[in-house]
Parts: structure tokens; C-alpha cells; sequence
């Protein structure tokens, strides 16, 4: 029997190869390599895809939220010390980005409903030390709400949304990237909008006077060149990765189109009762860039999986709280989301799955039963 990887990164770009090829030959030819025309024209392309002002290419999706919390105390909006609010459950990134900045970091758990931050948890953290709260699209889902946007706007603070599981999904016709008053998206290869061969990021924003200072942060801290307004970083999206992104944005939405379609058929068809599937508000708020399951004896059921042709991954094995980096909060519980970071496990599910792998991932998932341990 065939191996069904959970994810194979050839694949996911075989379509589009002699595309890709072409755009990387442009690069090559032109001969302009950082902050070039490519990088210029996918911005462009990114900001008016996400419907904002402003897009800026960076070296990675921590870089982009690291980027914007910088921009806002380079701006005096925000200072050392100052607290964000954030998912209890979220990737260790997220965090990164607020610690990296000396901010503090204040988790909350999430809706055990769609594994997004809870809002009815949030008034009660808020101090007057608060001056943001980081959402974060968890799996693809829009964590958005208009009751987030009216705590945001009684306490003055800002929303900035994690966008790197999340690129094309929607909020009321709004797209993620254009529901706070920043965004950070990876675009690691894995990503629904993907680099090819590395790493790449790319923040969003409407705010002209943020755009301007991560512009010049990721460049050493320089609008023009030789002169530096801050103690900035080297974190630009390259010529080639933008090349081959530009590409790879005019078929997203129909690679979110796909995912949706396998998500329907999962949901659908995978009846095992000791298997808790993912939920979703609106179609259009989740691009399901990880399908998300959950049951008791995890191990046991990778295992049947895997002795059934399955591959899949964690996400996430260890919650922040508990991680060796900060060991300092240890002591703190967080029930909820050690709950999912103990019985999470992720099925395969991309635009390459063919129809007969789809039905074999659905038909081992129910065969599996409950007798481990």
C-alpha cells in the first residue's frame, strides 16, 4: 500500500513548474535581486488581494508580526512592558513576537467550539497596562468578530491579527490581512500561499505611518540608503521568492476553493464517534489550511493511521505555557488548550489529494476504534 504523506512540497507545486520557472528566469535576467521590481509588484498585488493600503515583504512570518510591534513603539504607541493579549493555544511564533519586543505576553483561552480565542475571556485580562490584543486565525479559521472589535475600540486598543494559516479567508467580505489594524502572514512553504524553496512573510496594514517604519526597519532601519532612522534589522522578501509568490496568488483562491471541497467531504463522510471533528461559523471565514482532529488516545490513533497508509502531523504537541523557553510560567494552567494540545492530530489535506486518497484517508479514520491503552 502507498504511503498518503501528509504533505509532499514537490507536489504541491508540480502544476505551476514551468510558471515558477519562467518568473525565477525574469529575476535572473534582470539582474536585480533585493527590493526590486518583484518584490514591488507582489506587494501591489498581496495589498490589493487583502483590499489594504499597504503590504511589505519580509524575511518571514515571525518577522512580520515582530516587525509590526516594533513599528508601534518606534511610534510611541506601544512601550516596553506594555501587555498583548493572545491565544492560550496559538504556535510558540505568536508569542515570540511579543516577548521579542519586551512586551507581555497574556494568553486566553480558546473557544473549544472553533479553537480560536474566546472574546468573552478577554475583558476580564485586560489591564491598563493593555495596549493590543493578537488575534490569531488558527488552522485557517477567522478568529474576527465584531464583539472583538467593540472590546478593541472601548479599551483603545489595537488588533493585530496572525494571519499565517489564513491568507484568503473572509469576514464578511473582508479578507484576513484587512480585519485589524495589522497583519503578519507567513508564507513558509506549507502555507496556503506559499514561498517555493524558503522562507518568506509579508505584513499588511492601512496605516501609512506603520507601513513607513516597517519599511525602514527591515532595512536596516533605512528609507534611504546610508541613512538609518532606527536600529533596524536585514528581513526583506527577495526578488526570486517574489517572483514566484506573484505567480502562485493567481491561483489561491482556487487552491482555498479545493481545500474547502476536502474539508466538506470529511466532515461529512467520517462518522467515527470517538473522532471530534473541526467546526467552522461560515464557509468563507475558514481556507483550512490544517484539518484539525481530536481524540482521547492520540498516539493510538497516528498509529492506525500510519499502519493504514496515513501519514499525519501535531499541531501542536506542547502548548506555550509549558514550552522550556518559558519555563518562568510553567506553574500556570491553561486547561482548555492543554486539552487540544493533547489530543490535536492534523489529516492530510491540500489541492494535490486525489479523489481514491481522499477516500482511503476518510475510510481509515473510520475504521479506527477507541482501544488503546
Amino acid at each position: 500500500m502507498n504511503q498518503i504523506p501528509f504533505l509532499n512540497f514537490a507536489q504541491l507545486n508540480a502544476s505551476y513548474k514551468e510558471e515558477l520557472l519562467g518568473a525565477v528566469a525574469e529575476v535572473i535576467d534582470d539582474g536585480r535581486y533585493i527590493l526590486g521590481p518583484k518584490v514591488e509588484a507582489f506587494e501591489r498585488a498581496f495589498a490589493s488581494y487583502c483590499g489594504t493600503k499597504h503590504a511589505i515583504g519580509v524575511g518571514n512570518g515571525l518577522d512580520a508580526l515582530t516587525l509590526i510591534f516594533r513599528a508601534y513603539k518606534e511610534l510611541g504607541v506601544i512601550e516596553e512592558g506594555d501587555e498583548v493579549i493572545v491565544p492560550s493555544n496559538t504556535y510558540i511564533a505568536s508569542i515570540l513576537s511579543i516577548t521579542e519586543n519586551k512586551l507581555k505576553p497574556v494568553l486566553v483561552e480558546p473557544d473549544m467550539l472553533t479553537y480560536n480565542i474566546d472574546p468573552s475571556l478577554i475583558e476580564a485580562k485586560i489591564t491598563p497596562r493593555t495596549k493590543a490584543i493578537l488575534i490569531v486565525h488558527l488552522y485557517g479559521q477567522v478568529a474576527f468578530m465584531h464583539e472583538l472589535k467593540r472590546i478593541a475600540d472601548t479599551h483603545g486598543l489595537k488588533i493585530v491579527e496572525d494571519s499565517a494559516q489564513a491568507h484568503g479567508a473572509q469576514f464578511e467580505e473582508r479578507k484576513t490581512g484587512n480585519l485589524g489594524d495589522a497583519s503578519g502572514f507567513s508564507l513558509y512553504p506549507s502555507k496556503p500561499l506559499g514561498a517555493v524553496g524558503g522562507d518568506a512573510g509579508i505584513v499588511t496594514t492601512s496605516d501609512d505611518a506603520l507601513a513607513s517604519v516597517i519599511r525602514a526597519i527591515r532595512n536596516y532601519g533605512s528609507e534611504k540608503k546610508y541613512h538609518n532612522l532606527y536600529q533596524g534589522v536585514n528581513s526583506r522578501l527577495d526578488e526570486i521568492q517574489a517572483s514566484m509568490l506573484l505567480v502562485k496568488l493567481q491561483h489561491l483562491d482556487e487552491e482555498n476553493v479545493c481545500r474547502r471541497n476536502i474539508a466538506t467531504r470529511y466532515r461529512k463522510e467520517i462518522k467515527n464517534p470517538n473522532i471530534i471533528l473541526p467546526n467552522t461559523k461560515h464557509e468563507a471565514s475558514h481556507v483550512w489550511h490544517l484539518f484539525v482532529t481530536r481524540t482521547i488516545h492520540r498516539d493510538a490513533f497516528q498509529k492506525h493511521l500510519t499502519d493504514n497508509g496515513v501519514g499525519s502531523l501535531i499541531h501542536y504537541p506542547i502548548p506555550p505555557h509549558k514550552q522550556p523557553a518559558y519555563q518562568a510560567w510553567s506553574d500556570q494552567s491553561y486547561p482548555l488548550s492543554e486539552a487540544l494540545h493533547a489530543t490535536v492530530l492534523s489529516l492530510p489535506l491540500h489541492h494535490m489529494l486525489k479523489e481514491d486518497e481522499i477516500s482511503r484517508i476518510i475510510s481509515a479514520v473510520n475504521t479506527y476504534q477507541n482501544t488503546a491503552e
